[in-house]
């Protein structure tokens, strides 16, 4: 599903951009636009995905024409607002939820146990690590 939240981009006096999401109170920044904004929908990515795992509400996009872009920051070259799109949980599987490799050592006899008896390792531990911090 597609969230998308009006942010505020300032070109900076000496070179590059800030952004600056009003109504969920985070910024990024860039030293081109493009890189503005990459860095503003993986801000917001990141911001929405967080607050989903703590279960934390999460404020509605407001309407852009209610937000002043002066309102903010006043050290800048030039500003506008645009609407920052992210799909949330693709952008999360491909950047927050990759796999990683994690070497561990468990004692030899416990391995060859788990080794007949077929258990997947990598389930089993993401399971346990779940089951630690209360996510599952």
């Amino acid at each position: 599903m597609l969230s998308m939240y009006p942010a505020c981009f300032y070109k900076e006096k000496d070179g590059g951009y800030s952004v600056i999401f009003p109504v969920l109170n985070i910024a990024t920044c860039g030293d081109t636009l493009d890189e503005a904004m990459n860095m503003a929908v993986d801000c917001l990515a990141g911001y929405l995905y967080n607050a989903k795992m703590e279960q934390e509400e999460i404020p509605e996009p407001p309407e852009m024409e209610l937000i002043d872009v002066n309102d903010e920051y006043d050290e800048y070259e030039s500003a506008f607002i645009n609407m920052v799109a992210v799909d949330v949980e693709e952008y999360a599987r491909v950047h927050f939820e990759k796999s990683i490799k994690k070497t561990l050592t468990i004692p030899k006899w416990l391995n060859d146990m788990a080794v007949r008896e077929k258990v997947n390792f990598s389930q089993l531990l993401q399971k346990a690590l779940k089951e630690e911090l209360h996510l599952a």
